[in-house]
């Protein structure tokens, strides 16, 4: 065993994990270091103090689009807490819900009737709508212009972008229609409702999300020699002090404690706003490394609520025209408290608002969705806000992201902001993963392809 090279991964959010999971059976001795107390990354869960029980930061789901997530899952072994919702349910403010379920028709016409039945679009508006998905798909893949512009230039009208492409896309890439590329609204279109007919359906967590790296996740690493340190922070990736040589290798790890950790090959599976502070000095102007400070955040908002009773009857609901964008239906979590999660994605207009205020509104919104909650008695509550949840998928976004191979011969990046493909999501995250291993087994002269084929595709 010692024998085999060592990788070093900082980082345990999904990117990082997923590059672990990849690279622990194929003969490496990897160490993921995590500088919280907790894995996960974003797509993690945190203690309430109020009642000790787990809370996601944000409710997140995955399509059945997404085959990489669904690897990684099935792979640790908690692909099982993940539940298909083939029906979503689209609710306006007025209390209607519409059905958005597939026929047994071959994609892209599986999902024709589940359109033409939507209440809260006009006869006309669908025809509009049926047009530009037309034309998207049309589109060349790597064609990115401001997708608002598109929009318009294909028929579009502003209620068409806010009560169609606007619900879909705002809640998919974290983002608005009128700052968004045209690239990943193809993406999101084109794999999840058009490509196959169960790209669509929605997987949603049925535990919280900490649970999905719990005692599964950590028996299989342990199983396979991985080292997890928790709260361990990276103080910076040091260089070896050699001359003559341009792109000299990371020699090891310093820690926030002093301490150092070396490694043959090193993941750096971080935020890309931290990239550049736990690299050597002298790599900060390198146009590879300095690329990703050129990418935006954008935030997300969730607010929390648990009544005396249940409130709703459906597992969730898409909500059109609505303050908040998703309320979930968690369920019964302790005795008497039935837990809602309303998610609102690209949440820069709350900066001004406040948490009291969006709050309010919530609860006052939720009361005229759903009648037993005007009556309900709200026992906590709490609102939680990433303020750089995802990065905002600008037109040419791409220009900031870079690939996982670095020009250092043993330094790999990972994360969903590095150029996977596929815009800000758990599947990005765990794509890059996979790549990033993919570059560790090339480096080392093993190559394999470890990223999964595209929901359909045939190999």
């Amino acid at each position: 065993m010692l024998d085999c090279p060592s990788v070093l991964i900082v980082g345990g959010g999904l990117a990082g994990l997923a590059a672990a999971v990849s690279l622990a059976p194929r003969g490496f001795r990897v160490t993921v270091l995590e500088a919280r107390g907790r894995l996960g990354g974003r797509a993690g869960s945190f203690v309430d103090p109020a009642s000790g029980q787990f809370v996601d930061a944000c409710q997140h789901a995955s399509m059945g689009c997404c085959t990489n997530l669904a690897h990684f899952f099935d792979t640790v072994g908690v692909g099982h807490f993940l539940e298909p919702q083939p029906i979503l349910y689209f609710m306006t403010p007025d209390g209607r819900v519409s059905r958005f379920a597939a026929d047994p028709w071959p994609a892209p016409f599986h999902l024709g009737r589940a359109l033409a039945s939507a209440h809260y679009l006009t006869e006309g508006e669908k025809v509009r709508i049926g047009y530009g998905l037309l034309a998207l798909l049309r589109e060349p893949p790597d064609a990115d212009p401001p997708l608002h512009d598109w929009l318009l230039r294909h028929h579009q009208t502003p209620r068409t972008i806010d009560r169609f492409w606007g619900v879909v896309l705002t809640s998919a890439l974290n983002e608005t229609p009128d700052r968004v590329g045209l690239k990943y609204a193809r993406k999101v279109f084109r794999d999840g409702f058009l490509r196959h007919r169960d790209g669509f359906v929605v997987h949603v967590p049925t535990v919280p999300l900490g649970r999905l790296y719990g005692d599964e996740l950590r028996g299989w690493l342990a199983a396979r020699g991985v080292t997890v340190r928790e709260g361990v922070g990276v103080k910076r990736l040091a260089e070896e002090s050699q001359t003559g040589i341009s792109r000299p290798a990371i020699s090891h790890a310093l820690l926030r404690d002093g301490s150092t950790v070396r490694a043959d090959h090193y993941v750096l599976a971080v935020p890309f706003d931290r990239v550049i502070d736990l690299l050597p000095a002298g790599l900060a102007a390198d146009p590879y490394f300095s690329a990703p400070q050129g990418l935006a955040a954008s935030p997300i908002t969730s607010v929390h609520l648990w009544y005396d009773r249940p409130v709703m009857s459906l597992p969730h609901a898409v909500l059109i025209d609505c303050f908040g964008h998703w309320a979930f239906n968690r369920g019964e979590t302790a005795p008497g408290e039935h837990y809602v999660q309303v998610v609102t994605s690209a949440t820069r207009a709350f900066r001004g608002l406040g948490q009291d205020e969006v709050l309010r509104r919530t609860v006052e919104e939720l009361g005229r969705l759903f009648p037993p909650a005007r009556t309900a008695v709200v026992r906590r509550t709490k609102v939680v806000t990433e303020h750089a949840a995802t990065f905002s998928a600008i037109p040419g976004v791409d220009r900031f992201r870079p690939e996982q191979a670095s020009p250092i011969p043993n330094l790999v990046l990972a994360g969903d902001w590095t150029r996977t493909g596929w815009p800000a999501t758990m599947e990005g995250a765990v794509r890059s993963g996979y790549l990033a291993a993919e570059v560790v087994l090339a480096r080392v002269g093993r190559p394999e392809r470890l990223v999964q084929l595209d929901l359909g595709a045939r190999p």
